[in-house]
């Protein structure tokens, strides 16, 4: 008996919360070592949360990764995964084997375990939705200078009739990070940038980026030291500190652009942690990291 009532006083907890997001847009990145788990509770974790999200009344549009898949597939094609400042170096064999693996098997699969859930859902890929122009890194050795990563691109608009008719009909857009240039030009794009585009060009209400850290870590040797509650005015100072570095910088730079842009929360989340998207959303206390304006 106390079990039912313990589960009574979670699901009144969540009403609240349920009421507040009704018809509301969430965009979910969803990214990390969880998704391609061998277990196939924890790959299907997070599809059930967004399901759950579908049930509702909320409308959620996914954003996936899958850099650990893409470097699997390079090495079985004989290319080799280079990276600069985090980037990954995108020949023309390399920008091919990007759209095969996220549009045609990674994003595939996300749709058919959200419909094996009993949601709704449709895959997209990102050419479809995202535009971008060709991303050129500052050289640090060389002030002034540019590196040029090949077939990287930063997205820069979203075609968002696609989504907003999915929405419209229930249905959950699952969309892979790769976007065309304005001349047709197929480009690999940071997914956490792209899913910050997707919910600035929808107003979505909030951004929860997954992945495989339970948040924004004051440490990052020590899993116990995430920051709970983060304002945009505080995050300059952590880029000076070095809390805030490498694959970190552009998940927080797309939060800040999302958040300016009337967003109103954005969240890091554990995807590893079962259902730490409906923790976060729908509990009192939340997990991860929260950064607010």
């Amino acid at each position: 008996m106390q079990d039912l009532i313990a589960k009574a006083a979670t699901l009144l907890e969540a009403l609240p919360y349920i009421q507040k997001f009704r018809s509301q847009t969430f965009v979910v990145k969803y990214g990390g070592s969880f998704m391609d788990s061998p277990d196939a509770a924890v790959r299907n974790g997070v599809a059930r949360d967004v399901v759950f999200l579908e049930a509702v009344g909320i409308n959620p549009v996914v954003v996936h990764g899958g850099g650990k898949a893409i470097t699997r597939a390079m090495e079985a094609a004989g290319l080799i995964a280079t990276f600069i400042q985090g980037q990954r170096v995108t020949d023309a064999a390399t920008v091919d084997v990007v759209e095969s693996v996220l549009s045609r098997e990674i994003n595939p699969e996300i749709v058919k375990t959200l419909e094996s859930l009993g949601g709704k859902a449709r895959g997209f890929s990102g050419a479809d939705i995202f535009k971008c122009h060709k991303l050129l890194l500052a050289d640090k050795d060389k002030p002034g200078a540019k590196i040029d990563i090949g077939f990287v691109g930063e997205v820069m608009a979203v075609n968002v009739d696609p989504l907003r008719n999915c929405i419209l009909h229930n249905i959950t857009p699952v969309v892979s990070p790769t976007a065309l240039d304005t001349n047709g030009h197929l480009y690999n794009c940071n997914a956490d940038v792209a899913a910050a585009h997707a919910a600035i060009g929808l107003k979505a209400k909030r951004l929860v980026f997954m992945s495989d850290v339970p948040g924004l870590l004051r440490d990052p040797k020590n899993p116990e030291s995430v920051i709970p509650h983060l304002r945009i005015s505080e995050i300059d100072e952590l880029k000076r500190a070095g809390i805030i570095d490498k694959g970190m910088i552009p998940k927080v730079d797309s939060a800040v652009a999302a958040l300016k842009a009337g967003v109103e929360k954005v969240s890091f989340v554990d995807g590893r942690v079962p259902h730490s998207v409906l923790m976060e959303i729908f509990t009192d206390k939340g997990n991860g990291t929260e950064i607010v304006l």
